[in-house]
């Protein structure tokens, strides 16, 4: 079992649910580029999938659908599902970060310390796909050490290019 809280230093981080939809809601708003990419544009039904889709041959003990939290406001969201798509590898689905405190830093803090706790949790890679010409998304997951793996995979929205990092 993951402990989601212990993913920041700085940030109260916990699992979210149904009644953290509106705020997922506000925060997806506020980044339109990302679904120009990567569409559907957000909704309240759009958030309640991605809080329960999964890969195949995983379970719902493996997905953590999580939110840092600044005292009240949503900083930033981050998908997280352990053991895919090998045991040793955290993928993550989706991470995007409250407009807010975008461009500050802030999200590849957050990302560098919570791969540092999945390497003392024991996971040795973290893995994570972006959407093709999407230069924003690719540039920060190079800031963030990131880099691609020539997988490429066509899914209904466009094409999903693989990225990994050793941790």
């Amino acid at each position: 079992m993951l402990e989601v809280e212990s993913l920041s230093d700085i940030y109260t981080v916990r699992q979210l649910d149904n009644k953290d939809v509106y705020k997922v809601l506000e925060l997806e708003k506020g980044n339109p580029l990302y679904f120009e990419f990567a569409p559907p544009a957000p909704s309240v039904d759009s958030i309640l999938d991605d809080m329960r889709v999964l890969p195949p041959n995983m379970r719902y003990e493996d997905k953590y659908y999580v939110g840092y939290f600044d005292h009240v406001s949503l900083v930033a969201v981050m998908d997280i599902i352990v053991g895919y798509p090998q045991k040793e590898t955290i993928f993550i689905g989706f991470f995007m970060m409250n407009k807010v405190f975008s461009g500050r830093g802030i999200g590849s803090r957050i990302i560098a310390y919570a791969l540092n706790k999945f390497l003392e949790m024991g996971y040795s890679k973290a893995r994570l796909g972006y959407m093709k010409n999407n230069m924003q998304s690719k540039s920060f997951w190079y800031k963030c050490g990131f880099i691609e793996t020539g997988e490429e995979v066509e899914i209904d929205r466009g094409t999903v290019v693989a990225m990994e990092k050793v941790l």
